[in-house]
This record gives structure tokens, sequence and C-alpha cells, in this order.
């Protein structure tokens, strides 16, 4: 497979994975991702999931559809968002609260390491 090919794919994956995270923000797992909104959040904390799994569909909708020329935007953009909910994660690890399966200290530090990961991954299925 050449680079261009896994380049789509990577996006494709990417884009479908945040599709199915925001909806699950709107439904099912809605309680589980409350655990992750830190309590310094000015909002609600359900509100603050409604919105995240909001921006979450459309930024896979546009890493999904977006054209040749706004890919590396797109990119940008859902590097910048998975920065942007890092705090969530570490707030789930520093005040100990269990979600999707991250029912311990281990567990929960070890998904920190995650969030670098989307980010490159976000970066690299999109630049030129």
């Amino acid at each position: 497979m050449d680079e261009k090919t896994v380049k789509k794919v990577a996006r494709l994956l990417l884009g479908a994975n945040l599709i199915v995270a925001g909806v699950s923000h709107l439904s099912f797992a809605r309680k589980a991702f409350r655990a992750q909104v830190p309590d310094w959040v000015p909002l609600p904390v359900d509100d603050t999931v409604v919105y995240s799994g909001i921006a979450e569909i459309a930024l896979g909708s546009s890493l999904v559809f977006a054209g040749p020329n706004q890919q590396e935007t797109v990119g940008k953009i859902a590097a910048g968002f998975f920065t942007a909910v890092f705090p969530g994660n570490i707030s789930q690890y520093v005040n100990k609260r269990s979600a999707f399966g991250l029912d311990t200290d281990r567990k929960r530090l070890t998904r920190l390491f995650f969030q670098p990961v989307l980010v490159y991954w976000a970066l690299k299925s999109t630049e030129k």
C-alpha cells in the first residue's frame, strides 16, 4: 500500500472513530463521559459532554468529507481539539473517576499516553 492510501485510510478511520465517539457522548456513553469533565469547567457537566460530542461529530465528518485542500487544516483543528480535551483525561486520573473501564490509577495513567498518539494521528494522516 502506498503512503497516500495509508494516510487516507488513517484519516477515514480517525474520522469514523470521532463520529462514533461523538454519538456516544449524546447517547449510550453520556454518563461515562461526565467523569472526564474537570471541575473547573464553567459550564454544566452534561452541557460540556453534549457540546464536545457535537464537536467530535463535526470534526469526524470533516475528516471524512474534507477535500484535499482542506484536509491539512482539518487535521490541525482535530489535533487542537485532542489537545484541548486532554485536561479532562488528567482530571479523570487526578480525581480517580472510573469510566470506560479505567477503574484503577494505573489504567487512568496509561490512557494519558494515548492522547499524544491521537494528536500525531490527526496531523500525520492529513499532512500534504
